[in-house]
């Protein structure tokens, strides 16, 4: 009696203790209504989302297009700023002819007063005898063959002497209105070009400035969608959450039977999976050599120029062919950043110093650099080469370094880099110095 009750009890205790371990509470089982409603209501949210990221994606186009609109203004402006330059040297020049020129007016006028008073003198002289200078009146008087001779040599002298300073005041005449003549057309001729350049960079910068105020708006406007996309995608997030949750209960009320050893057995090969994943991802990958540049060549001279100044601030107008400059004025982004403090490089200005480590001096203005050397299919590229995008290659230029990567001062508040070549906007030819 005894023996059999403890066998009962035995196997009480152990039919309790298997299902206290081998089954959990039950999990809570929401209905099929609850998880349809929580899905409509992801797929709304993802729907929004999608939406908003096709605007938003169009938006970044279209401020990247601005973005590129503005970089080619700041080169014209640019451009304008250094054709002001040359006009303002070549009125100076001008001037100085003009000067000269006045200088020789003033003496030729001198000239003419001389020669007038000489003229004066000889008609006063003439009046003094009571007749005109060579008239036959002057011969009476004469008390001797000699002294008639003497007085008709007298007045053929004084007579030439007359003709001549009357030719000499019309000559004297002539020369000064040339002189001042010209010297009225050099002053102009210096105006104009001056004022003609002038108006040039007004207009450029004008551009500039609505190319500038653009892109602000555009950016706003970006901005906005962004925030927009933001907030949608943390609804999204947890709406989706929601969802996850409910069925997460559903598969867990639904595995709930599911044999415990099952469940370990799949743990352990998701556990050796994930080992396996986690040793292939940490092996290291193969690293393809890079082809080292022939030293001592003029090509990597360049190169070498212009990668010494990595990490040297990008400043708009900065940079000549001896080093880093102060940068200048734009009325715009660059003023914004404050690059007419500071002492770097814009992308035409790191290419002057870059070639003039070998002698070639470049303009300051990537649309003059576009064109001052050979052009080369894109497809041929080969270090040592320009990089051009924009229109004529007005907005921007970099220094191809070979491998698919340049090196470049990019925009304002960047610094001198490497890149790898972007190809949105490139010109489908490269500038090829040496």
């Amino acid at each position: 009696m005894l023996t059999r009750l403890s066998a009962v009890v035995v196997l009480a205790t152990a039919i309790l203790t298997g299902t206290a371990h081998a089954v959990p509470p039950p999990p809570p089982n929401p209905s099929d209504g609850e998880i349809s409603a929580s899905r409509a209501e992801a797929d709304a949210k993802a729907a929004r989302v999608g939406e908003l990221t096709g605007r938003l994606t169009q938006a970044e186009s279209r401020l990247q297009e601005l973005t590129d609109e503005v970089s080619y203004k700041r080169e014209l402006a640019n451009k304008a700023r250094v054709d002001l330059e040359t006009a303002i040297s070549e009125a100076e020049a001008a001037r100085r002819e003009a000067s000269a020129a006045r200088v020789q007016a003033d003496a030729a006028s001198k000239a003419v007063e001389e020669s007038r008073r000489a003229l004066d003198e000889f008609a006063a002289a003439s009046y003094a005898q009571g007749s005109t200078v060579g008239s036959f009146s002057a011969y009476f008087g004469a008390k001797s063959p000699e002294d008639l001779l003497a007085r008709a040599q007298l007045l053929e002298a004084v007579s030439a002497s007359g003709l001549n300073q009357l030719e000499q005041v019309t000559r004297d005449q002539g020369v000064a209105a040339n002189l001042d003549a010209a010297a009225r057309a050099a002053v102009q001729k210096a105006d104009a070009k001056q004022a003609a350049a002038d108006e040039a960079k007004k207009v450029a910068d004008q551009a500039q400035q609505v190319a500038v105020e653009a892109h602000a708006a555009q950016a706003a406007a970006t901005s906005q969608l962004q925030s927009d996309k933001e907030a949608v995608e943390r609804e999204l997030v947890a709406a989706r959450g929601q969802v996850n949750g409910l069925e997460a209960q559903r598969r867990q009320y639904d595995q709930w039977v599911e044999d415990k050893k099952r469940e370990e057995e799949e743990n352990a090969r998701r556990a050796a999976a994930a080992a396996a994943s986690a040793a292939a991802a940490a092996a290291p990958a193969p690293q393809r050599p890079v082809a080292a540049a022939s030293s001592g060549s003029r090509v990597q001279t360049v190169i070498n120029r212009a990668l010494a100044q990595r990490g040297v601030i990008y400043a708009w107008g900065g940079g000549n062919y001896n080093g880093p400059t102060y940068g200048v004025r734009d009325g715009g982004v660059a003023d914004s950043y404050g690059d007419y403090r500071k002492i770097g490089f814009d992308c035409s200005g790191l290419m002057m110093y870059a070639f003039a480590g070998v002698g070639v001096y470049l303009p300051h203005y990537s649309g003059y650099q576009y064109n001052a050397g050979r052009k080369v299919p894109l497809s041929q590229m080969a270090p040592g080469d320009m990089i051009f995008w924009g229109p004529g290659g007005g907005t921007h230029v970099a220094l191809y370094l070979g491998g698919g990567m340049m090196v470049e001062a990019p925009h304002s508040g960047a610094v001198v880099r490497i890149s790898p070549v972007r190809y949105g906007g490139i010109m489908p030819y490269v500038t090829r110095m040496l």
